[in-house]
């Protein structure tokens, strides 16, 4: 049996290796029309900012090593030219001698990847233009550094790989600016959390141009000059090109693969395309929820591998199932960890999900023990509890959260579930509560009813609206006259059984303190008072004053 694999980074190669560990039988053929195999495309930035210092660690297996470990052929710098199914036969060029040749198969895995959405500007074939995908746009990028000695730099798409751009060119003394054309860096995230990001950003000297659009690369040579939709300009010594990356679907669409609603190719939960014998992998093929079962795309390394393992087991005979994704990602900007599980609020909405919003502001550790806050969004579903996504942005502490978070979604946790988790204490590693045993009590409570949540959006617009609200600020004075939130009245926590009467019980009331827990205190203390109506604001006046500003941006 012949198995004939395109494409050799992440899914074709662990396709390959999957199905050899299986099986002796198979001669396994891999053609990819790159130069490098099996790389880590998630560490191009850092090579770009030196943190790498040798890019062959970027590639540390070849196509000798497949050879040796697992008896693969593999045929870089070949292009799969044709295929035709009827008769199982592609036709492949040699990129390197021009030669023509086919080779035939029983099974094809489509591993074809994705690549960098070029917009079609004037200019964008300029030397100094770069897209950010494989190990020769690292490469290239970082010798145009090195002999050209940039100062300026304007990285265009706000997304992760454009945010670790930032931060590594910044890091190299080169002054950036990023230009997005939605509202907020980040789109994967609310925009309340994009914008602790985007200050964060700013606060390390990056200049965000968000709600902008790239209209013209201006120059000779090289761009000189970035034209924009809203009449300004951008003087720049070097351009990146981050937009995004769309799935390489020719030759599927060729032989009759049927594509999904994404765009990428339409797989079964086995990897199995709707045509017999061909299956697709990795970035050229759309994933599933594993929240909605909806069809989705997120290229991610991580899911890439999954997928490859599964197609090498169902090819060999054993049974695998892909079980679906949560788009869970991570990365780093700056001093800032920010990383993101299964739905967002804005999704969860359009899902069509009735959702509890909270908003966790907490240290990773003890302060005593160096902690650092970290501000935790999560989603829940009031109907059945179950927790729906997760967003935590902070300087440390934030892998191990977004990773439990994670997993507990994946099998279908309830808030109150969080809360029951035997997680790992000790002062240098957590809090004796942990973040996320606090996320899943809040929430809790807040779906039961038994300590009822507002957030700042909801509050500012039902302000708006025209309805009214008694709202209590629990915080010390010094506090209050610093900031607080619009309408607010001074009752600090100690003072507030006395002073209830001051009060309406039947009115809709709000409390508050700097971060949440105070506040949450002061609603026991009014509902035990015989207050009717009460909610605690969801992560305090240091979350509004931040969602008050988004707001007004």
């Amino acid at each position: 049996m012949k198995l004939l694999i395109i494409g050799s980074v992440a899914a074709g190669t662990s396709v390959g290796a999957k199905a050899r560990r299986n099986s002796e039988d198979l001669q396994i053929t891999i053609y990819d029309r790159d130069q490098d195999i099996s790389y880590s495309g998630c560490g191009i930035p850092y090579f770009v900012g030196g943190e790498i210092a040798d890019i062959d660690e970027l590639t540390p297996r070849d196509a000798a090593f497949f050879k040796k470990r697992y008896n693969i052929d593999i045929h870089t710098r070949h292009e799969v030219e044709s295929i035709d199914h009827a008769t199982k036969t592609a036709t492949i060029v040699n990129l390197t001698t021009g030669d023509k040749f086919t080779d035939t198969y029983d099974t094809l895995v489509l591993a074809t990847g994705a690549s960098s959405i070029v917009p079609p500007l004037q200019g964008v074939d300029h030397d100094n233009v770069f897209t950010v995908r494989n190990v020769r746009n690292a490469d290239a990028i970082r010798s145009y550094i090195d002999a050209h000695d940039p100062k300026t730099a304007t990285i265009v798409g706000g997304g992760f790989i454009g945010l670790e751009m930032a931060e590594q060119l910044t890091y190299r003394g080169i002054q950036v600016t990023l230009v997005e054309r939605l509202p907020q860096v980040m789109p994967p995230l609310d925009r309340d959390m994009a914008e602790r990001v985007a200050d964060h950003l700013r606060d390390k000297g990056v200049s965000l141009l968000l709600g902008e659009s790239v209209t013209a690369f201006n120059g000779t040579e090289r761009v000189t000059e970035v034209a924009l939709e809203s009449g300004k300009s951008i003087e720049t010594d070097l351009v990146i090109l981050s937009v995004g990356v769309k799935p390489n679907t020719e030759l599927a669409k060729q032989i009759g693969v049927e594509l999904g609603q994404t765009g990428a190719i339409a797989v079964n939960r086995k990897m199995q395309t709707n045509l017999t014998d061909v299956y697709a992998v990795g970035d050229v093929a759309e994933s599933f929820s594993v929240i909605t079962g909806e069809a989705i795309y997120r290229p991610l390394g991580s899911t890439a591998n999954k997928m490859g393992r599964i197609a090498g087991m169902v090819i060999t005979g054993e049974e695998a199932e892909h079980r679906g994704i949560l788009g869970t990602g991570i990365f780093k900007a700056f001093d800032l960890t920010v990383a993101q599980t299964g739905l967002t609020e804005k999704e969860a909405r359009e899902a069509g999900y009735d959702i509890e919003v909270l908003h966790n502001i907490k240290p990773d550790r003890p302060e005593y023990m160096g902690g650092k806050e970290m501000v935790i969004k999560a989603i829940a579903d009031r109907a059945t509890g179950r927790v729906l996504g997760a967003q935590i942005v902070g300087p440390q502490g934030v892998d191990k959260r977004i990773d439990v978070l994670a997993t507990a979604i994946t099998f279908k946790a309830k808030a109150e579930d969080l809360f029951y988790l035997d997680l790992a204490y000790a002062p240098p590693f957590a809090t004796t509560k942990d973040p996320v045993l606090y996320t899943g009590m809040a929430l809790d409570n807040a779906i039961k009813k038994t300590a009822r949540l507002m957030t700042p959006n909801e509050l500012i617009e039902q302000v708006a609206n025209g309805k009214s609200f008694q709202i209590i600020d629990t915080r010390s004075k010094a506090q209050f006259e610093k900031n607080h939130v619009d309408g607010a009245i001074h009752i600090p926590l100690g003072e507030l059984r006395t002073r209830a009467k001051e009060l309406d019980p039947t009115l809709p009331t709000i409390v508050y303190c700097n971060k949440g827990v105070t506040g949450n205190a002061a609603q026991n203390v009014l509902k035990n008072l015989g207050f009717t109506d009460v909610c605690n604001l969801s992560g305090g006046n240091k979350n509004y004053q931040h969602c008050k500003k988004c707001l007004a941006d």
